[in-house]
Order: C-alpha cells, then structure tokens, then sequence
C-alpha cells in the first residue's frame, strides 16, 4: 500500500481513519471521491469515507462502547445526552436517522423528536 517512509504516518492515521468508519486503501486505487493523503510529498494511503448512513451506526456502536451497555438500556437523562451528541454529529440530516436512533435507544421515534425539541426549547 505504501513505502517504507510512511509506515509511521499510516499507523498514525488508522485510529482516526477506524473511528470514522473509514478504510484505508492503496493511493493509487482512490476514486473521486476518495481522499488521499501525502506524506513527505508523496501519496502514502487513501482512505475512503463511509456513506453517511453506515457512518450513523458506526457512531452509535462507538457510543454503546463508550458507555458500556446497549443505548437502550440508558435511563431517560442519559438518552436525551446521546440525543444532544447525534444532533450535533449532524445524525438527523442522514435519511432515516430518527427511526435509526430511535431503534437503538429502544424509544420511540416521537421520544426522540421530543428530546431534540427539548433541546430547542432551553
């Protein structure tokens, strides 16, 4: 995938390349809408981006992890807490995000736009 120079740099950006539920491909097999990323004036990898949806779970299984339990099993504060989070992440611009939240919290989709509603209202 790489030369030898910029093993480093790889190893440096696969954490963050996984968190986002990236995948890190060889520069040379990026398409348009992949970004590749230089090293010391050469291309060392490319990484391709989730669609947006795949991205949505990716982040509420990093959020199950974080907390320790299935989001459903939070208590109500809590819920509203990761409902806060997710639309900060942009989440309810993702098409289906609300039922995709909703299902994972173990609430209802009118629970979560009463929690994001609250939120509007303080």
């Amino acid at each position: 995938m790489s030369g030898a120079g910029d093993e480093p740099f790889i190893a440096a950006v696969k954490p963050l390349v996984d968190a986002m539920g990236g995948e890190m491909i060889p520069p040379d097999e990026a398409g348009p809408d992949d970004v590749v990323l230089s090293w010391e004036g050469a291309d060392a990898v490319a990484v391709r981006l989730p669609q947006l949806a795949d991205s949505l779970d990716h982040i509420l299984a990093a959020m199950e992890r974080r907390k320790g339990m299935p989001l459903a099993d939070l208590d109500r504060k809590a819920k509203q807490e990761v409902v806060r989070i997710l639309e900060a992440r942009g989440a309810f611009s993702v098409r289906h995000g609300v039922e995709t939240v909703a299902s994972a919290l173990g609430v209802s989709r009118f629970t979560v736009y009463n929690y994001l509603n609250r939120e509007k209202g303080t």
